[in-house]
């Protein structure tokens, strides 16, 4: 039987604050140079979406911040400490919750044990006595409903909404989400959309995402543009303009 906490589960975060500093970062794939003198900034409380037509690198910074590959030149620094050479485990129990394309929930594990596992990346780890918070079924109600139910017998949006919640049971500082939307239908896209938006505005965690839908991008506090692996344009998503758009997000 599942146990629920109805305690506050997320602290709101001085949205003052540099949470996440990726500064001249340039990753390699053997002598082909992906990441090209990357630097992007994310503030707590702060919202900011990755653009750029497929292949241009947004996975590979994703997977560079999250210590899953590594940079050659450059530094990363999370919530003021180094991180540049922190192993990906260690990176998640600071506060980094990564949820990955294809979402990587365990499929022979119910909707509950899949959540549970998210304790692991508690900064002491699981202690076996955690409980599921309220809110995040107040996020993802239709989890509530399906907790003895195996995670691959979900859709590929329900299975979505798993690997959110689950990133989001160690209390992360900072949400890292790779195209939260690929394959999903639309009406599954609209609750994601508001619950990311929820999340940043109720509990002060940071997001960043890569993401193709428009209306979702604008959900985004600022963007950065990626082209050929480096920056090349970033601002508030309230002043993207028709040319942005159609250079970086059109199919």
């Amino acid at each position: 039987m599942v146990s629920v906490n109805k305690a506050i589960a997320f602290q709101p975060i001085s949205p003052r604050e540099i949470l996440l500093q990726v500064s001249g970062i340039n990753v390699y794939y053997g002598e082909s140079h992906i990441l090209r003198n990357v630097d992007i900034t994310i503030s707590n409380g702060q919202m900011v979406c990755l653009i750029g037509r497929n292949g241009v690198g947004k996975t590979t910074l994703l997977k560079t911040i999250m210590g899953l590959l590594k940079s050659r030149t450059g530094t990363i620094s999370f919530a003021g400490e180094s991180i540049t050479g922190k192993s990906p485990d260690r990176r998640a129990k600071m506060g980094i919750g990564y949820v990955p394309q294809g979402r990587e929930i365990i499929p022979r594990l119910t909707v509950e044990e899949n959540l549970l596992l998210g304790f692991e990346a508690l900064p002491k780890g699981r202690k076996g006595n955690e409980k599921i918070s309220e809110e995040i079924f107040e996020l993802f109600p239709v989890l509530k409903t399906m907790l003895w139910r195996m995670g691959g017998d979900l859709s590929g949006g329900q299975q979505q909404q798993l690997a959110i919640a689950r990133a989001l049971m160690a209390k992360p500082r900072l949400l890292v989400l790779d195209e939260p939307t690929e394959g999903i239908q639309p009406s599954i896209i609209l609750e994601i959309e508001a619950a990311v938006r929820r999340i940043v505005q109720t509990t002060g965690i940071s997001v960043l995402l890569v993401e193709q839908h428009l209306h979702f991008v604008r959900q985004a506090d600022r963007y950065y543009a990626m082209q050929k692996g480096g920056i090349v344009a970033s601002g508030a998503t309230s002043e993207l303009s028709q040319d942005v758009i159609q250079k970086f997000l059109a199919v």
